[in-house]
C-alpha cells in the first residue's frame, strides 16, 4: 500500500505578495498618523499645566523673597533677583540666593515679571508669552488668570 505524499508548498503559496505587504505598512501608518494627531491635544494641555505649575511655585519663591526683605522686587529687577542680589533700589538687606535658576516657560522663553500686576497690584504677576513667543498676544498665560 502506498501512502500519499504531503504536498509540498509551492512559492505561490509560501508567502505574502508585495501587494499585500503595501496594504498592510499603509493601514499601520494610518493607525499611526491618527494617534500622533490625538496626542497632540494633550501635550499642548501638558504644557499649559506645567506653565501654571510653574507660577506657583514662582509665586511661592516671591512670597519667601518678601517675607525676608519686606517687598516684592520691582519690575526692573525681575526674577533674576531670586538667583542674584539686585544692585537696584530697594536694594534688600538680607538678601540669599532662593533659586538656582529661573526656569523656562514650556516654550522656551523667559517668564516676565511685573509688580504691581494688573488684575492685582497687590500680587506680583508672571507671564508666559505662550505658544507664539510674542508679549501682548492672546496667547499669553499670566499668573493672575482667572481659573
Amino acid at each position: 500500500m502506498r501512502l500519499p505524499l504531503p504536498r509540498r508548498k509551492t512559492r505561490r503559496n509560501a508567502g505574502f505578495t508585495l501587494l499585500e505587504m503595501v496594504i498592510v505598512l499603509g493601514i499601520i501608518a494610518m493607525l499611526l498618523g491618527g494617534a500622533i494627531y490625538s496626542s497632540l491635544g494633550i501635550l499642548g494641555s501638558s504644557k499649559m499645566g506645567r506653565a501654571d505649575s510653574d507660577f506657583q511655585t514662582i509665586s511661592s519663591n516671591l512670597m519667601q523673597y518678601k517675607t525676608a526683605n519686606g517687598f516684592y522686587p520691582t519690575t526692573q529687577q525681575g526674577l533674576r533677583s531670586l538667583v542674584e542680589r539686585p544692585s537696584t533700589n530697594p536694594v534688600p538687606s538680607r538678601w540669599s540666593a532662593i533659586m538656582k535658576k529661573v526656569p523656562l516657560d514650556p516654550w522656551d522663553n523667559e517668564y516676565l515679571y511685573r509688580f504691581p500686576g494688573r488684575r492685582n497690584a497687590t500680587e506680583p504677576e508672571i507671564i508666559s508669552k505662550g505658544p507664539d513667543g510674542m508679549e501682548n498676544t492672546a496667547d499669553d498665560l499670566s499668573s493672575q488668570d482667572t481659573k
